[in-house]
């Protein structure tokens, strides 16, 4: 028989165990309840993390970007600098060359070129054109002729080449044309984009670039003219004569079966034209002159012969064009100009005849157009550099305020660290700085 002591003492452990149990199981789930909470405050605490330092390594390398502008803008300026004090160096050596009869002689050239400039605008049928507000601007409008719109335009086509003979002067406008002798001759896209702007429906601003000019100084366009632009060109890839102080072109000369040259050949019209030694060279970004670009591409290999007849016998030879000093013209291979030669309205000017500079004056002279043309190149670099700055920057402000403003939302489960004023730090202190993190 049991005694019943004993079954109070095994159901009072029985109780003890169980109610052991329970506080065990109790404990167990406060337990891991609190390692759940806790894993989750630092999942959340790593992931504000972790998208802070994104988006402060997104700042770091915009501000980056700026050092690389900045420390590009500088070093241009430094080249820049450079470049006008070996300018200034080399025009001082040129102007050792200068005795006063020298400079006389050089007024009188520069009063010449106005003159010549003057005559072409006077022989001009047609005074409202574009190329006589051009020649009027670049010869009596000395505020107009630094006007973007005019700095771009080198001049018209008849008064940037000259001809020793005015027999061979007249052919070569007529085989031109007056259109093609009035075009404006433009160095790049931009200067001829310059030129003429349009309204909404497409129609011509009479108000804006040339057209506008035109009106301020008393002149209206009519019609249409044309325009070269020097950019778009293709320029002649060959070799050039050896010591010539005019470069020409050393193009094959045309040449029999037998390998003798046609009776009565002169030389190719590209070559026979005289131009002003500034436009011999660096006038284009890429440093061709005007007669591997203007005149290459007006005559190409248009021949020139002493007569019609030896022309004509020369036929099989010709490409693009002859003509002859009696009047004979073959405008392409198989067009024949025939008639009367007809009197152009503008022609090319006659060579003034002056003597050459020394060999010494020419090549400073050609240093010098060569740095000034680097010059050139640099401050289109320049230009661009600062422009890239300039969006750097405001990237970098952009980036700089959505940082802040996560910090600032984000400032509850994670206490920032920073100095105060960090919205007025410059790029260079945000490169240097990193914001520290403290877990609560």
């Amino acid at each position: 028989m049991d005694n019943p002591s004993n079954n109070e003492q095994i159901n009072a452990s029985a109780a003890q165990n169980s109610l052991a149990l329970v506080l065990v199981d109790e404990d167990e789930c406060a337990i891991t309840e609190r390692r759940e909470l806790e894993n989750g405050t630092l999942s959340q605490k790593e992931s504000v993390v972790d998208a802070s330092k994104k988006l402060q390594d997104a700042l770091k390398q915009e501000g980056l970007k700026i050092k690389k502008h900045e420390d590009n803008i500088n070093f241009l300026k430094r080249q820049e600098n450079l470049i006008n004090d070996t300018i200034l160096d080399l025009q001082v050596t040129l102007g050792k060359y200068h005795s006063s009869d020298g400079l006389m002689a050089e007024r009188d050239n520069l009063s010449k070129t106005k003159s010549d400039v003057e005559m072409i605008q006077h022989n001009l049928k047609h005074t409202n054109s574009a190329a006589g507000i051009v020649c009027q601007l670049k010869t009596h409008h000395t505020q107009g002729s630094q006007l973007p719109l005019i700095k771009g335009v080198l001049g018209i086509v008849a008064s940037l080449g000259k001809i020793d003979d005015d027999t061979l002067s007249r052919h070569l406008s007529e085989y031109l044309g007056t259109n093609k002798m009035l075009a404006i001759v433009c160095k790049t896209l931009d200067s001829v984009k310059a030129i003429e702007s349009y309204d909404k429906e497409g129609l011509v601003n009479k108000y804006a670039g040339i057209h506008g000019l035109g009106t301020s100084i008393g002149r209206t366009i009519d019609g249409r003219f044309l325009v070269i632009c020097l950019e778009y060109l293709c320029p002649y890839v060959g070799d050039f004569i050896t010591d010539d102080p005019q470069r020409r072109l050393d193009i094959p000369k045309p040449r029999l079966p037998n390998g003798e040259i046609p009776h009565g050949f002169i030389d190719y019209a590209v070559n026979m034209i005289n131009i002003d030694r500034e436009n011999l060279f660096n006038v284009t970004h890429d440093g061709h002159g005007l007669r591997e670009t203007l005149f290459y591409h007006l005559f190409s290999h248009v021949q020139v012969y002493q007569t019609r007849e030896d022309m004509m016998r020369a036929v099989p030879l010709i490409r693009n064009g002859a003509l002859s000093l009696d009047g004979g013209m073959i405008m392409n291979k198989g067009d024949y100009a025939l008639g009367d030669v007809e009197e152009a309205d503008v022609k090319f000017l006659k060579s003034s005849g002056q003597s050459h500079p020394t060999a010494e004056y020419c090549a400073i002279e050609d240093q010098i157009k060569k740095t000034e043309w680097e010059k050139e190149h640099i401050s289109d670099d320049l230009q661009r550099e600062q422009v890239l700055l300039k969006k750097a920057k405001a990237t970098f402000d952009v980036k700089k305020q959505e940082l802040l403003q996560f910090l600032a939302q984000s400032s509850n489960p994670v206490q920032v660290q920073s100095p105060a004023g960090r919205d007025r730090m410059s790029p260079g202190d945000w490169i240097k700085s990193e914001v520290k993190f403290e877990t609560s």
